[in-house]
């Protein structure tokens, strides 16, 4: 066998959402681009705001000497310093360039924590539903990922949680807004669960950490605000990309930021600096570094977000289907009519419709749709859902 044992097993547990954008390109080859209703990846269709344009022009026809060439591990101090500003404000903590590395993406930033934090053996608890790359990226890194799933609003069940930490526990990853929920956690939760965390580390003589996976942070809607989690926990390491924000996701641009508060924490930002590096990384891509240093107060146009949730919601609990309203994010997440998600995304099939099941996020019974789609694709799926719903005897 050419793969190794791991990767071998690994391919057959792949993401649920490319397998089934891959069935989007075959159905596509069948019908046409206009009757296929893919609703599978989180790939935004919107453009960047027009002062990245402005600034890429600018930096084009005036390129400034050795702007290419390598340049410290954890990126240029002027754009560590840009993130750290907006940080220390949404915080009312002392951050500095010091607290900030410059990554490849959120995922590559979750990589160079989790090199960074674990040993072998070491758990790592993620709340269902979740983002199914991070027990690939836990596995990387010689840790086990232990899934406890959120109440039924899903929000975090700090009992649950809880009662999961033991010993062997050295993180818990977050992910506000949620994928694929759109749920934001409140200010109040994140104040538990670091009182939670801080007790937690105390019985067990080690930091226990938490990763929050926020690259949705800046779309929320009907005037929701995400909550900095700096403020209450105090362990906190906040890992983002502007892949949403910004609509650059083919430009792998993201950060880590380590709260100032933690214990040992020049010693724990040298280790992800000296992690960025020695897995590959070596440091985020130079262009997109001096593009987003400008940038962190930017985003995307958020009400064109809106009204593709809006539409789709509206449309699909009309028919019938049982949805928590996103508040963040750009993602649904309904229950199944049936109670076998598989059958449910097959039968969507037949109609054309592609989603993802919810048993890829570690939740069963659910599936997601991103509407990060062009507004004409989502109104055409309209008849195609209402067929379905009828189908299924919904409404």
């Amino acid at each position: 066998m050419v793969l190794s044992d791991k990767v071998a097993s690994s391919l057959g547990k792949a993401s649920w959402i490319r397998k089934m954008f891959e069935e989007g390109d075959r159905l596509r080859k069948i019908y046409g681009p206009e009757k296929v209703f893919d609703f599978t990846l989180g790939n935004p269709s919107v453009e960047p705001p027009e002062k990245f344009n402005e600034q890429l022009k600018t930096l084009a026809l005036n390129p400034e000497p050795g702007m290419h060439r390598y340049m410290s591990n954890a990126g240029y101090p002027e754009t560590r310093s840009a993130v750290a500003e907006v940080i220390a404000e949404q915080s009312d903590l002392p951050f500095t360039a010091q607290h900030i590395v410059m990554t490849v993406g959120a995922g590559g930033g979750l990589n160079v924590v989790l090199k960074a934090i674990l040993n072998p053996g070491d758990e790592v608890i993620a709340l269902s539903p979740y983002f199914v790359e991070y027990g690939f990226y836990v596995d990387n890194h010689g840790g086990v990922l232990k899934v406890v799933p959120n109440d039924e609003k899903f929000l975090p069940d700090l009992d649950a949680i809880a009662s999961a930490i033991n010993e062997k526990t050295r993180a818990i990853i977050i992910n506000s807004p949620n994928n694929p929920t759109g749920v934001v956690y409140p200010a109040e939760t994140l104040a538990s669960l670091g009182k939670l965390v801080t007790e937690k580390s105390q019985q067990w003589g080690r930091p226990i950490f938490v990763l929050s996976d926020e690259p949705y942070a800046k779309i929320v809607y009907d005037g929701v605000k995400v909550p900095s989690v700096f403020p209450y926990i105090t362990n906190a390491i906040m890992v983002t990309s502007h892949s949403k924000d910004l609509a650059l996701p083919g430009e792998r641009i993201g950060y880590i930021a380590v709260n100032p508060r933690i214990n040992g924490v020049n010693q724990l930002v040298e280790g992800l600096i000296f992690c960025n590096r020695t897995l590959g990384f070596v440091n985020a891509p130079a262009l997109m570094q001096r593009l987003v240093k400008g940038l962190q107060r930017e985003s995307v146009n958020i009400e064109e977000y809106q009204e593709k949730r809006d539409v789709l919601y509206n449309h699909l609990t009309s028919l019938g289907f049982e949805i928590q309203k996103p508040q963040g994010a750009f993602y649904l997440f309904p229950k199944s009519p049936l109670a076998d998600d598989l059958e449910f995304t097959r039968v969507a099939l037949n109609h054309n419709i592609l989603v993802v099941p919810g048993g890829g996020f570690g939740t069963p019974g659910y599936f997601r749709l991103s509407y990060c789609i062009e507004m004409d694709t989502i109104k055409r799926s309209l008849p195609a859902w209402t067929s379905l719903a009828q189908e299924l005897g919904l409404k």
